[in-house]
Parts: C-alpha cells; structure tokens; sequence
C-alpha cells in the first residue's frame, strides 16, 4: 500500500453528479461490472479538479448500448470498434468502454479484443498512473502495478518493459514527456527516460497530426521547460522537429517568465513559435508539416514575421489580439506589461467611409483609395480618435490633396 494517497477516491462533487449514480448501476457497477478508471481517479487522488469521466465495463459495446438506453440516456458508438461508447449525461459526454486486451499492434494502432480480466485491461494501459481504477460506489481503488505508488513519488512509469510498450505505440514516447511534465518529475536516469530516447526515431511513423496534438498539450502545460529541454538535448525532437535548438529552449523559457508575470495564460502555440527560428517563413514550413489549420499556420507566420507599430493597440488592429499577444510576450514588439490589456481586445472600426470623402469632395476613384488609406493609418497611429475628430482628420487630408491637385 502506498502510504500519502488514500485507499479510496475521495468525496468530490464529479461524483455526485446528477445521474452518474444511476449510469454506473445500470452498468452493474454494484455487481463489481464497472469501475472508474484512467484519469478522473489519478486527479482525484491528488486533489485536481476532474474534467473527463472514463467508465471501463465487463460489458461488449451492444449490451452497453441498450442499457444506457434502458437507463434512459442516449448513447453515442463514438468508437464501437475499440469498445466505446458515450453516454450524454446532463449534455456531458461520459466514455465508457468495454474491457479489453491487445491482439496485435504496429506503433500506430491497435487490433484489440474485448474481455473481462481487469487486470488485462490495465496491463494494456501506458503508465501505471492511468491504471488505477474505482468503484464508483464506495470509491475502493484497484491498482494492479503500484500506480499509486508511482503518483506519489511523482513518477511516469511504463507498465511492462518500456521498450515494448513504445512499439506497441509509438506515441507513447511524447505521453512520456508530457506526463512528466504534468505530473512527475524529471528522472534522465530511469530505464523509461532512456528507452524513449532510444526509440525516437519511430517518431517519425506517426502522423504528423498524433505529433502536433500531443505537442501542443506538451507546450500548454504550465511549465514543460526542462522536459523540453531534456527532449532537445538528448534528440528525441529531431526526427519530427529538427528545427528546435537550444536556444529555442532558452526563448521558451523567458516566455514563460514572461506569461507569470503578466498573468496570461500559456498557449501551446505560442510556445511551439518561441522555440522555433524567428523567421516566418520556416515557421510557416513546420505548420504545413505538422499538418495545423489554417489559422494556427498564420499564427506561427505572425509571431515570426517583422511587425512594426506606433501602439501595442495599433499592433494588435494589423494583427489581430491573439497574434499581437504572442509578439509582446515573445519580446518581438513592446515590452510583456502591455499584453493583458490586449486580452479580449476588440478593434475599433473606422468610422468614415469612401463615401464620406467623396462628399467632402474628392472624385471617385483610386485617389479615394489612397486618401482613405492613409486615413486610416493616421486614425490608428493617434489611437482611434472618435468620429467627429476623425472626420475633422479626413476635411484636412482632403483639403490638402485638393490643393496639391490644382
């Protein structure tokens, strides 16, 4: 028994939640036939807040599905392949698979067949802090390999040989770093440290959208620095981002620093732009690579690209808030106090149009163009006057290119 965490989940009010009881007995929880697993009992044995429920059952997807209809719930076959099912509880998605045990795998997916050994279906699981399970009754804990062990000393373990579990699914080798970045602490020296090194190669079979998700998560993390640091200086980042350097680490962490201070919240994105080069255009290349929208694409070009401003507001009207945001935080534009006041920002509209200097005199046509652009500049350079001062603005642009044209 691990001395520190309770033999018991702890009363909290996910598990109070209107209808969970209900689902769970329709389960057969009582019967010992479902049981809470994976990440709502590790965060709830060390007091964090819960956000996911995960039900594992004894049941195969179809008897599952018609008794949370019995239940009176809907149930969504979200991936009856692999055993799961989710129920809507109170429009909450609540998982619930069916247990299982691996038939065969690649690195990438998994055959699986399903069971009703509980001990298979935690052997199956990557660390041992996701294996621990619960009776949603009393909240009696089933740890099969010393997950609460390892939760107390903050230890990431594999379940199993490390070097199996990471060809078994490559992925596992990021999981790795991101659970120790989360949950545990650093160990260079541990056998899983080294066989994750030793397998970062494999990294590169994997799509690069698996890559890019787990990455984000990675960077999204409070402080993931020195797990970053110990990925980058040991290679493991190479095969899928050969871009990030040293010196991307040491950017990472004064952005960091930057973030604490001024009280916004961390951005894998943003994190993921202070590690790579400031030039826009590689920055643009790992967004394609990394296969990322659109939009988190010009986000990472934005960071990196040359910006110039009179304001952090007028900054963030060229930019957009977010992007504007990165650049103060990064120490590319202004100085990281004037972030938050960023936050939520809204860009002013102008508030002349075309038409309004048309009727101040100017003739239509690309001058109009022209002249309105400029007031524009002008309007965002002195802070986005109001519209009576804005107009007197544009009567002295017009008057004066009136008079350069006689």
């Amino acid at each position: 028994m691990s001395e520190g965490l309770p033999a018991q989940l702890p009363a909290a009010d996910w598990r109070a939640r209107p209808g969970l009881g209900k689902l769970c007995m329709a389960l057969g929880s009582e019967q010992g036939e479902a049981r809470f697993v994976g990440g709502a009992v590790r965060d709830a044995l060390l007091g964090l807040p819960v956000k996911d429920i995960d039900i594992a059952t004894v049941h195969e997807p179809d008897e599952v599905i018609r008794r949370v209809k019995a239940a009176g719930l809907r149930a969504v076959p979200t991936g009856i392949a692999h055993g799961t099912i989710t129920a809507i509880l109170d429009h909450q998605p609540i998982e619930i698979t069916t247990l299982r045990r691996d038939v065969s795998t690649d690195g990438r997916r998994a055959t699986v067949a399903f069971g009703t050994d509980w001990r298979d279906d935690a052997a199956r699981r990557d660390f041992t802090m996701n294996a621990l399970y619960a009776d949603p009754a009393d909240g009696t804990l089933h740890d099969y390999f010393d997950g609460r062990a390892d939760l107390l000393a903050r230890r990431v373990r594999f379940i199993g040989d490390p070097h199996q579990r990471i060809a078994e699914d490559h992925l596992r080798i990021l999981r790795y770093f991101r659970f120790t970045a989360r949950f545990g602490t650093l160990d260079r020296a541990s056998p899983d440290f080294a066989a994750c090194v030793t397998h970062a190669t494999s990294l590169m079979a994997l799509s690069r959208e698996r890559v890019a998700d787990e990455m984000l998560k990675l960077l999204g993390l409070p402080d993931p620095a020195d797990v970053v640091a110990a990925m980058v200086s040991d290679g493991v980042l190479v095969p899928v981002l050969p871009e990030i350097s040293e010196s991307g680490v040491e950017s990472l962490r004064a952005l960091i620093a930057a973030e604490r201070s001024t009280g916004v919240a961390p951005v894998g994105l943003r994190r993921l732009a202070a590690l790579l080069p400031q030039d826009s255009a590689q920055a643009d290349q790992v967004g394609a690579r990394l296969r990322l929208s659109n939009k988190a694409r010009q986000r990472l070009r934005l960071a990196a690209a040359p910006a110039d401003a009179a304001t952090p507001q007028a900054l963030a009207y060229a930019l957009g808030e977010e992007s504007a945001v990165d650049r103060i935080l990064l120490g590319r534009s202004f100085s990281p106090e004037h972030a938050p006041s960023l936050i939520g920002w809204t860009a002013p509209r102008l508030p002349l149009s075309g038409g309004d200097l048309i009727a101040m005199g100017l003739t239509a046509g690309p001058l109009v163009a022209r002249t309105l652009q400029a007031l524009e500049r002008a309007w965002v350079n002195q802070g986005f006057p109001d519209a009576e001062t804005t107009r007197d603005m544009a009567r002295q642009m017009v008057e004066s290119t009136l008079r350069s044209s006689q």
